[in-house]
């Protein structure tokens, strides 16, 4: 693993509440390559406040990790692709086509969740991802997603047009 997440080699300056550096209020998650040269992967300890039941992780906290984090493979993936390190130029911008999470145990509160994703398939415009979200050693929740490369610039006159 590198020393620096993705996050702060290729956007410093990000303000998602997700994964921004910069968001005060967010949860800040930090993703990096795995040893195995694969999988990219995450940890994160859920605070108190993203209880659903008691004593379990909130649904809507674990599909925003896997959002943020699947989100973090697909542009390690397109960087790696072009044979180019993470916050090279010119940056590497994906945005969510469809998220997709199978909940499969519930996932306990108090407990480090590890996320580990990959690329499933061909890195191109449209890519899927396949995040697995493990509470200890136990695998909890599965998503499934399909993250589409943007031109940033052009993403923002459409969303404000």
């Amino acid at each position: 693993m590198t020393t620096l997440a993705l996050q702060d080699l290729a956007a410093p300056e990000g303000v998602c509440f997700g994964c921004g550096a910069q968001n005060p209020d967010g949860l800040r998650i930090k993703s990096y390559w795995d040893a195995d040269d694969v999988h990219v992967v995450c940890s994160h300890t859920p605070d108190p406040k993203f209880v659903g039941w008691p004593s379990l992780v909130y649904g809507g906290l674990i599909a925003m990790l896997v959002d943020c984090h699947s989100n973090w493979t697909v542009m390690a993936y397109h960087y790696r692709a072009e044979g180019r390190e993470a916050g090279s130029l010119p940056r590497v911008d994906c945005v969510t086509g469809t998220l997709g999470i199978k909940y499969i145990k519930p996932t306990p509160m108090g407990v480090p969740l590890t996320l580990k994703a990959r690329v499933d398939g061909e890195v191109g415009r449209k890519t899927r991802v396949i995040c697995e979200v493990y509470a200890g050693e136990t695998l909890t929740a599965v998503g499934d997603s399909v993250f589409v490369r943007v031109d940033i610039g052009h993403l923002a006159q459409t969303a404000h047009a």
